[in-house]
């Protein structure tokens, strides 16, 4: 695969990728010293981690201003979707949550690194932090369905889109999901993993 073509399908600038190739080589010298990916999806850390990242800003909008990804980690999809917005829509603000405090201070360190003013890192769990307005909820290989509906009606409103990254077993956790939760949802087929999904989620409400 052409990984320069891939992201300028996109529509992101020289300017944007080489940020992300900035963001590549920190995370690659980070992983040295704690366990933020896998070593062996570093060889294909393009495909697995930041082309499955960047999938998701198709569905921003350019009215999205408040961006809110949960477990951050690693920086996959928040950092990613940050470096793309801070191009396209640079009105919009990411919040990164995550709970571990060294992966903060990791986040924290790559975002300033990475000249990123659109984002703020919070230390905590999501359940212990109240948010106002969120346009977009963002999580990938963080929590069961289930669990990110119930963060999400938490922190979100009736507009806010909630977009995940899910592998195979999406399906069950969609029947565990809809016995507590109504939702419309659009499911669509991860470009760069076989047995992957985007899951658009809005309307979120609990069953009565």
């Amino acid at each position: 695969m052409d990984i320069i073509a891939e992201l300028k399908s996109y529509n992101v600038s020289r300017e944007t990728i080489r940020k992300l190739e900035d963001f590549v080589d920190l995370l690659t010298q980070w992983n040295e010293k704690m366990n933020l990916v896998s070593k062996n999806s570093l060889p294909d850390v393009w495909t697995r981690h930041v082309l499955d990242s960047i999938q998701l800003s198709a569905y921003f909008s350019d009215r999205d201003r408040f961006i809110v990804d949960i477990g951050s980690g690693s920086g996959f999809p928040g950092v990613v979707s940050a470096i793309v917005l801070q191009e396209k829509n640079p009105q919009a603000k990411v919040v990164l949550v995550e709970s571990i405090t060294k992966k903060t201070l990791y986040l924290n360190s790559v975002c300033t690194d990475l000249g990123l003013n659109n984002v703020s890192v919070i230390n905590n769990r999501v359940e212990n932090i109240v948010f106002k307005d969120v346009d977009v909820i963002t999580a990938r290989a963080v929590a069961s369905l289930d669990v990110l509906l119930k963060y999400a009606a938490k922190i979100g409103g009736k507009q806010t889109k909630l977009l995940l990254l899910k592998g195979k077993s999406y399906v069950d956790e969609e029947n565990v999901a809809k016995e507590h939760w109504r939702y419309n949802c659009e499911t669509v087929k991860n470009k760069y993993s076989d047995d992957g999904v985007i899951m658009k989620i809005t309307n979120i409400g609990t069953k009565k």
